[in-house]
């Protein structure tokens, strides 16, 4: 009997199946949520497309994203907002960058040109790009990036205000005209006469150099901070013409 119950247990044994190298404890199969948390995207509030302008056309293959990623009001009824922008160059996206935008005015709207100057330059890797109540005497807020293949950098950011003719606002200037710089902006105002409508006063301040350097640009202040190093009376007129 013990013989044949020894046999009994051995054939028992033989004619169990193999388990499948899948399914062998020391392989443990991959968490789904692991793998769901990876592809877990953003979620943006609202999303805005952003047209860069070529000749007063706006680009079909190269525009700009800007995703509402948050928006508080403080108890002073101040709105302030995070973005996203996803820039994208031939349809696809290229880069990204986060900017906090602080005094929201409510219907406030996007606006972007290449280039450096008041109108768009073609295929130029600098944009300026603009948000704020569109309507005069609002304030702007503006950023320059440089994006090249796939770096992009925020270079500056500045405030503008503009209302008939009047106001503040930033000026670029780019001497040896060449993507590498180096370039200059300085901050222009131009403010009414109190005792003659028609007499202003052009103010020039904050003047930087921008230089590239390795593949980043660096800004150097040329004049005391938020100090005027010109000033000029001159009729509303010739003010104009000049520009």
């Amino acid at each position: 009997m013990k013989i044949q119950a020894i046999i009994f247990i051995c054939l028992l044994i033989s004619c169990q199946k193999p388990m499948p190298v899948s399914q062998t404890p020391s392989e443990k199969p991959i968490s789904k949520n692991k793998a769901e948390a990876i592809e877990t995207k953003e979620k943006f509030l609202k999303t805005d497309t952003v047209s860069v302008y070529n000749d007063g056309e706006p680009s079909k293959e190269n525009y700009i994203l800007a995703h509402l990623l948050d928006q508080k009001i403080d108890k002073d009824s101040m709105m302030t907002a995070k973005y996203r922008l996803d820039f994208y160059l031939n349809k696809t996206k290229t880069a990204d960058s986060k900017i906090t935008i602080k005094g929201v005015q409510k219907g406030s709207e996007w606006s972007a040109i290449y280039g450096l100057g008041r109108e768009s330059v073609k295929n130029s890797p600098f944009f300026q790009i603009s948000f704020g109540y569109p309507a005069c005497g609002y304030m702007q807020d503006n950023y320059l990036y440089y994006l090249k293949n796939s770096d992009l950098q925020l270079v500056y950011e500045w405030d503008t205000m503009s209302d008939s003719g009047w106001g503040t606002w930033v000026e670029f200037e780019s001497p040896a005209k060449t993507e590498t710089g180096p370039f200059y902006c300085k901050t222009v105002s131009f403010e009414p006469d109190d005792n003659d409508e028609n007499l202003g006063t052009v103010t020039h301040s904050d003047s930087i150099v921008f230089s590239l350097i390795g593949n980043q640009w660096k800004k150097q202040l040329l004049s005391a901070k938020e100090k005027p190093y010109f000033q000029k009376k001159m009729s509303f007129d010739d003010f104009h013409k000049q520009e």
